[in-house]
């Protein structure tokens, strides 16, 4: 995979965190940025699911998806304590 040097800009307090924080872990400041850009794509693209996936549920359901949500909760109780 290629590497892509990039420039950014940071204020001083925030870059002497990041190179003590680089410091304590044992890895590089670009290994550093690299896990902490990945982080935040990775929670990114986890808020997106959750939002579609709350979108494709946020309306009420049909007769025959509350039919099954009904029998579902009368069952479970059932299942999860038979005595």
């Amino acid at each position: 995979m290629a590497h892509i040097k990039t420039a950014i800009s940071l204020e001083e307090s925030l870059f002497q965190e990041i190179e003590e924080t680089a410091a304590d872990l044992h890895i590089s400041r670009s290994g550093l940025f690299v896990m902490a850009v990945e982080e935040f794509l990775q929670r990114r693209r986890t808020r997106q699911l959750l939002d579609a996936i709350n979108a494709a549920h946020a309306d009420s359901p049909d007769e025959e998806e509350q039919q099954t949500v009904d029998a579902i909760k009368e069952y479970l109780p059932k299942v999860l304590d038979p005595w």
